[in-house]
């Protein structure tokens, strides 16, 4: 080299330069949850630099973490979810081998609210693109429908085929009524979309006996069953589990249909606030709806295009939600178990019926009970079953 040219080239090799913050952890933690609301708030609090904290988070060392408040559970709520959940197992298999029931049978009934457009939307654009401007004069002005939905669990053949795809019908909670005036948009007595002003009893009774039960008798396939349980929550519109007009009718046809109700403040404990809503509305919310009738029209094409898979996947993860009651006792704060059921759908090794160990069973009922476990119970977990 020549002598006349300085080098400047760095001989350092590994790991050099200035350490880097090392973020104490036990220091977080000591800071309350209302200052750990966003970067900057917990920067202030701690006293170490936001670009510390981001590289925290990509190393995985802090966590983002959304919290939603769950339904207030009182002692006798509790009681009930774990009686419930025990009434869920096959009768047979008690209790040496407790295994759930394969729910054939059980159909789940529960109303949602759709609205037209989401109130906050987020989309991916390009640099050269204006954001969407949308307008509303207030939330409450934002269209939506009530809807009636009916699931049952998706029902396979041996190879995999689609034998019933578990869906029984949605339908809105809608009237036709004649303009009474004219507009630029429409002559007077068009026949306009309303939502029914007041879901009452009779309003909910009709609905179940009129739409509901014919259409199980007619979708759901006889060679499965004929004895059919419906499952609906406790709103107060609902019908009493023996209603003698409801009755009547589901024990029409030869079939016998039992009506029932799941323990009360337990959305876990129906597939449709579980995770069938938030499906199908993932899906309408990727079209543009304009009007009530293309709202109607989307919800229902949202409906229909929801595979039958990913029905199954939500029956599969209901019966992991019962398993995690089980361990609190009845209660709601648990962290629902990821099994990767794609995963295990693609390797063949989807169970149907997900099982819990005879400690774990034992210990809730001796929970439900009110007698004292003995040692090492309520250790069992559903990931045994695959």
């Amino acid at each position: 080299m020549d002598e006349s040219v300085l080098d400047a080239s760095n001989n350092r090799i590994g790991i050099v330069g200035r350490k880097r913050v090392q973020l104490n952890l036990e220091q977080i933690e000591t800071v309350p949850f209302h200052r750990r609301t966003n970067i900057r708030s917990l920067s202030a609090a701690i006293q170490v630099p936001k670009s510390t904290l981001h590289r925290c988070i990509q190393q995985g060392q802090l966590q983002s973490h959304t919290n939603a408040i769950k339904p207030f559970l009182t002692e006798e709520n509790k009681l009930k979810r774990l009686a419930f959940v025990l009434n869920q197992f096959v009768p047979e298999s008690l209790p040496h081998s407790p295994i759930f029931k394969d729910f054939s049978c059980t159909i789940h009934v529960d109303e949602k609210w759709f609205e037209m457009s989401k109130q906050s939307l987020r989309v991916y654009k390009t640099e050269r693109e204006r954001e969407p401007h949308r307008t509303a004069k207030s939330k409450a002005h934002i269209p939506k429908l009530m809807h009636l939905c009916a699931i049952g669990r998706p029902i396979f053949g041996p190879e995999g085929e689609v034998i019933w795809d578990g869906k029984v019908g949605i339908w809105p909670l809608t009237i036709q009524v004649p303009a009474q005036r004219r507009s630029k948009n429409r002559a007077a007595g068009t026949l306009e979309t309303k939502l029914i002003p007041r879901i009452t009893k009779e309003v909910y009774r009709t609905l179940m006996i009129q739409q509901v039960l014919p259409t199980i008798k007619e979708k759901v396939p006889e060679a499965i069953t004929k004895h059919i349980i419906i499952q609906q929550d406790n709103a107060k519109p609902h019908i009493d589990v023996n209603d003698p007009e409801f009755v009547q009718a589901a024990n029409a046809d030869g079939y016998s249909i039992e009506l029932t109700c799941q323990p009360p403040n337990s959305l876990d404990l129906n597939i449709l606030d579980l995770g069938f809503f938030a499906s199908i509305q993932s899906l309408q919310h990727q079209t543009s709806t304009r009007n009530v009738n293309e709202l109607v029209q989307h919800v229902a094409q949202a409906y229909a295009n929801l595979e039958a898979k990913k029905l199954n996947y939500v029956w599969i993860s209901y019966q992991l939600a019962m398993t995690e009651i089980m361990k609190v006792q009845g209660g709601n704060n648990y962290k629902l178990a990821h099994i990767g059921k794609a995963r295990l759908e693609r390797e063949g090794a989807l169970p149907n019926q997900l099982q819990v160990s005879t400690e774990l069973y034992q210990a809730s009922v001796c929970a439900l009970q009110g007698v004292p476990a003995t040692h090492g119970e309520g250790e069992g977990s559903a990931s045994e079953a695959v």
